[in-house]
């Protein structure tokens, strides 16, 4: 392979933001100042406790199909036993299933949305994560730079919105930070 397509020990500025459109916007300025596409690589970090490709779950699903299946079974019997007092079908058992388990998923849902979630990452002027705190969540830019570029690379992260700036040692290849640890703890210099 040639030394574009693998760099084996690439120097990498990265910075977290907060949205991917913020993100996107700062991609935009960095290939202005010069930048290649190949040299950005912008992907979602999940938080230290929730490993995976889903970081985003709703907190209310796991409440819905509890109350569905609760509810869905009380209504199932109430149906039943509407059934046989008025002499009914199993048309009165199914719907009363169905009714029970629409209603089960709903007040589940809204018994779980009022909920406090875990804290989000750190925000604005935080501190940085501790050493082996892990990584907060968010959306990073990472940038593969020449060592003559980091200082300016990193403002500019910084200047356009860019929190957590961060220098890190790693493979780049195709276009994508590969050996990327996001449980690692990022190193946070202080002249970047």
């Amino acid at each position: 392979m040639t030394r574009e397509k693998v760099d084996k020990m690439a120097l990498i500025v990265a910075a977290r933001f907060n949205t991917f459109d913020a993100a996107e916007a700062a991609a935009s300025q960095l290939m202005a100042a010069g930048m290649t596409a190949d040299d950005l690589f912008t992907f979602f970090v999940n938080p230290a406790d929730k490993p995976g490709p889903h970081p985003a779950e709703d907190p209310a699903s796991g409440g819905a199909w509890i109350g569905a299946a609760v509810t869905g079974l009380v209504g199932a019997v109430i149906g039943a036993l509407i059934g046989s007092v008025f002499g009914l079908t199993a048309i009165g058992i199914v719907g009363g299933a169905g009714v029970g388990a629409y209603v089960g998923s709903l007040a589940g849902a809204l018994r779980t949305l009022g909920r406090q979630r875990p804290p989000r990452s750190p925000v604005g002027g935080a501190a940085p994560p501790a050493a082996n705190a892990g990584r907060p969540s968010g959306v990073l830019l990472a940038v593969h730079v020449q060592a003559q570029d980091e200082q300016r690379i990193a403002h500019l992260l910084r200047d356009a919105g860019g929190q957590e700036v961060e220098r890190a040692q790693g493979r780049w290849e195709d276009g994508k930070w590969q050996d990327f640890d996001p449980l690692g703890s990022p190193d946070m210099k202080r002249d970047l």
